[in-house]
């Protein structure tokens, strides 16, 4: 139950935000809006106000603004429920204003998907803090990969904690990044329990020496399930957050970094896990797929006490809110480029199930993982909905651009034609997904 909420919290939200910008812009510029839609088909709840209907309609995968001129164009017809009651208004209609308003019209959509995005991330950052990993003991130093100046690293056994470095404390993993990569001279890196500090030369050393030297060390983590992405081995499996992973083919796990080297150099090879789950020990099989040469599961470290909240001041918190969601539309594009090019699976798609699987695990992560899943949604539907075929925004935006080359607009035959087309690509596309979602869930 739990899970089905967090879906529909996500889903409503987010298709809200985005029609409410459609919505508000088509006011603005004065074009007629008949109806207004949280879901399609025949509605299951209804009323009027002015000349606009509302509803609540009873398909919740989408949701769309009916404007006049528009009204029998797109995924019109029965699916958003038939022609609005509402009397029509030519001089109103959506292709009787300028284009440069319809384009604002058309991007509204995706403009308040990238602004509540990035809203969300502001919020965070400036109430509850930006996230950062926590300082833990040094699990292990890839010695062999050491740089001559960092040498010295070797020493920093399993267990070690660094306490201090340069004399400032260090309570993330961060603070030792920004040390090893901005300060200039030698790092005096001090470790609890050790009475002599570890002296690393590195004065004058590039940046690259200094960023290798940071990579060989490894935090250590409890061995604890966080997020399983749907279909993956690990939910094959049953393994689900907050499992502890305990021993590894009778091989006890003193970290996450254990149990991943074991992962790692065993793709195709079942391994037996010894997990705790409460009070009780489970066992079950995992069989890591393959990943190029490595082993997956499909499972990260359960976050929660391992990543702390550092709080900053508004004008950081915007500052960072702009490059997160900067960062994530660039995430989003690059998956979406990868499928086209065919370099990633049509496997990898998910769909509503996946959605609302995920969704129920972050609200179980927290309230700021969930609102953090909700903005990288919000950035995924913004993208996906930008992408040029004929029913999303991308394909009317492409419409647009079409007159504004040709100096008017493309026939309504036309449109119609593409608009069917558009449908059943974007049809075929949530096929795949939710048969993707019901195989993962089967298999």
């Amino acid at each position: 139950m739990l899970t089905l909420i967090a879906f529909l919290v996500v889903i409503g939200v987010l298709i809200f935000v985005h029609e409410l910008g459609h919505f508000l812009v088509a006011k603005a510029v004065g074009i007629q809006v008949l109806r207004f839609s949280l879901g399609f088909g025949r509605p299951l709840v209804s009323f009027t106000r002015g000349e606009t209907e509302y509803w609540i309609s009873w398909i919740p995968l989408g949701g769309y603004v009916k404007m006049a001129g528009l009204e029998d164009e797109g995924m019109a017809g029965e699916l958003e429920g038939g022609k609005s009651a509402v009397p029509l208004d030519p001089a109103r209609a959506f292709d009787q204003q300028p284009l440069l308003a319809r384009i604002a019209v058309i991007l509204a959509g995706v403009t308040m998907n990238f602004l509540f995005a990035f809203a969300v991330y502001a919020s965070l950052f400036a109430t509850v803090g930006e996230p950062r990993t926590a300082i833990t003991p040094v699990d292990s130093v890839d010695v062999d990969r050491l740089p001559p100046a960092a040498a010295p690293l070797a020493a920093l056994g399993r267990g070690g904690l660094i306490t201090r470095i340069n004399g400032d404390t260090v309570r993330t993993w961060d603070d030792v990044q920004d040390h090893f990569l901005g300060h200039r001279g030698d790092l005096r890196i001090e470790v609890a329990g050790r009475p002599a500090p570890i002296e690393l030369h590195m004065a004058g050393a590039p940046d690259s020496v200094r960023r290798s030297a940071l990579l060989t060390l490894h935090p250590q983590t409890v061995a604890r399930i966080g997020l399983v992405n749907p279909g993956q081995p690990a939910a094959r499996a049953k393994l689900r957050l907050g499992d502890l992973i305990v021993r590894v083919d009778g091989d006890s796990v003193r970290s996450w970094e254990d149990m991943v080297r074991r992962v790692r150099s065993s793709p195709g090879k079942a391994l037996t896990l010894d997990v705790q789950r409460g009070d009780s020990i489970l066992r079950v099989t995992v069989t890591p797929e393959a990943q190029g040469t490595r082993g997956v599961i499909g499972a990260a470290a359960d976050p929660r006490g391992i990543v702390l909240r550092v709080p900053v001041g508004v004008g950081t918190a915007i500052a960072d809110a702009a490059g997160e969601t900067v960062a994530q539309v660039g995430a989003v594009a690059t998956m979406v480029k990868r499928l086209v090019r065919g370099q990633a699976s049509t496997s990898e798609v998910g769909g509503p199930l996946a959605i609302a699987q995920m969704s129920g695990q972050m609200v179980r992560l927290g309230v700021a993982y969930y609102l953090t899943w909700m903005a990288f949604f919000s950035v995924s539907l913004a993208v996906l909905n930008l992408l040029p075929i004929p029913v999303l925004d991308g394909g009317h935006f492409m419409f647009l651009i079409a007159e504004a080359i040709r100096r008017k607009p493309l026939s309504l035959q036309l449109r119609l034609r593409l608009t069917q087309i558009g449908m059943l690509v974007v049809l075929a596309i949530m096929v795949l997904a939710i048969s993707n979602d019901v195989l993962k869930f089967f298999r």
